[in-house]
């Protein structure tokens, strides 16, 4: 298993500085890594630092909360893509799942989805807050919305992935979806237990050490 490329090497802190940045595109580009994730305002620079190196360049919309409007995080998703991202991951509106409104959580997706044009979206639904009826709708919503992943968890809220919540998801969308774990994974036999369990992609500030204790 090359477990390098299941990795988004991550770093989303509100501290991150470009030196900080800088040296995330450069693990990734050492280690093979699937992509970078970072917020939007680095996208740009990532995009220059890993050009031609075939790491993707990922980024995070609506994040962590998901409760903006539909149009910008729309909006906030055209501009990462005309900057040089290649997968978004998005924050879903928690707050009309639990009500219910499944009409407006599948447009506000939709709506993102059409941003990102050919580019990979990946629908993060916080598992952590829902119930598993939630889960599964959050998942079914996605899929139908056109999401290429649904991604457990942002890592910043009350918790991060199991095994459990990615063995439902992967469950739930099928083969055809993709299932990223991320929020606490920090050794290889966490990320093992993860892609076991359905996941195809993982969300890891930890990346080296978990490849380097898989070689």
């Amino acid at each position: 298993m090359n477990i390098a490329s299941y990795i988004d090497h991550t770093m989303l802190a509100a501290n991150a500085t470009q030196d900080k940045i800088e040296k995330l595109c450069a693990e990734a580009k050492e280690w093979h890594f699937a992509s970078v994730c970072v917020n939007t305002c680095w996208v740009k620079l990532c995009a220059e630092k890993l050009k031609g190196t075939g790491v993707n360049v990922c980024c995070v919309v609506g994040f962590p909360l998901g409760a903006m409007s539909t149009k910008a995080k729309a909006y906030e998703a055209k501009v990462a893509v005309e900057e040089g991202a290649t997968e978004v991951d998005m924050v879903i509106n928690i707050g009309w799942l639990k009500d219910h409104k499944d009409d407006l959580v599948e447009n506000d997706i939709r709506e993102v989805k059409k941003a990102c044009g050919d580019k990979h979206l990946k629908v993060i639904i916080e598992a952590c807050l829902l119930t598993e009826e939630e889960k599964v709708r959050a998942c079914k919503l996605s899929v139908k919305a056109g999401a290429d992943f649904v991604k457990t968890s942002t890592g910043f809220s009350t918790g991060g992935a199991t095994a459990e919540d990615v063995a439902l998801m992967r469950k739930t969308v099928g083969k055809d979806t993709g299932v990223k774990a991320a929020g606490g994974i920090r050794t290889f036999e966490d990320a093992k237990k993860m892609i076991e369990a359905g996941a195809n992609r993982l969300g890891c500030s930890a990346g080296i050490a978990i490849v380097t204790a898989a070689k």
